[in-house]
């Protein structure tokens, strides 16, 4: 598939090695332009663009930059995206660590995905918030392995979440379906799952065990 990766950081650097590796036509952007990026390029065999061009004639497109950078994504960059493309968000929100308090997450409920969807005007797919992104290097492994880790991953859009669980599955984990995007909340920072490195069945019982309560240390 062609693939864009938005953020070239410890997750989006990873997920760029192992999906070139894979055999996938992978563009690769930054907020510091392609310059930046030659060194990731010249070990992997992306193609490095500006963040304007990363998602064009894509079929998934990862957004992997710090929360705070989502609502200075170019406006319209996903216009040039495959027809249904599936879009996914691997942010966390770090209020106190990184970006800030942010109202409409605080005061109003809204889970951190659904927070990114409305910015990038099309529906995300939450996964990949939790791992450590070492382990997309070093963890994967056969369907059939019995220590092989799985992901929960949230979404609306039943064909987009459809296609990342697909896509994680040829990584070499497995997932979980977590819900909708307001359910995501069960797999933000702080949560039973978050980092957790488990199976299936872990996971889904983690995910169960949630509690919707922002704790004080994630607050703004």
């Amino acid at each position: 598939m062609k693939i864009g990766i938005i953020g070239a950081g410890n997750i989006g650097g990873n997920l760029t090695r192992r999906l070139t590796a894979l055999g996938h036509d992978v563009s690769v952007a930054n907020s510091s332009g392609p310059h930046t990026l030659k060194a990731l390029a010249e070990e992997t065999g992306a193609t490095p663009v500006p963040v304007e061009e990363a998602a064009r004639g894509a079929e998934i497109v990862v957004v992997a930059v710090p929360l705070k950078a989502v609502p200075d994504l170019p406006s319209g960059f996903l216009d040039g995206a495959a027809d249904g493309v599936a879009v996914l968000d691997t942010g966390n929100y770090y209020p106190q660590q990184r970006d800030g308090r942010i109202a409409a997450i605080e005061d109003e409920g809204l889970t951190e995905s659904r927070w990114t969807e409305r910015h990038l005007g099309h529906p995300v797919i939450k996964a990949f918030n939790g791992t450590y992104a070492q382990d997309i290097l070093d963890r994967p492994r056969p369907a059939d392995a019995p220590d092989r880790l799985a992901l929960p991953v949230a979404g609306d859009d039943e064909p987009a979440k459809s296609k990342i669980r697909t896509l994680i599955d040829e990584l070499g984990f497995d997932t979980v379906d977590a819900g909708g995007l307001d359910d995501s909340w069960r797999q933000q920072p702080d949560t039973p799952v978050y980092g957790l490195r488990a199976g299936v069945e872990a996971v889904a019982k983690a995910l169960s065990e949630a509690s919707p309560e922002r704790k004080p240390g994630f607050r703004g």
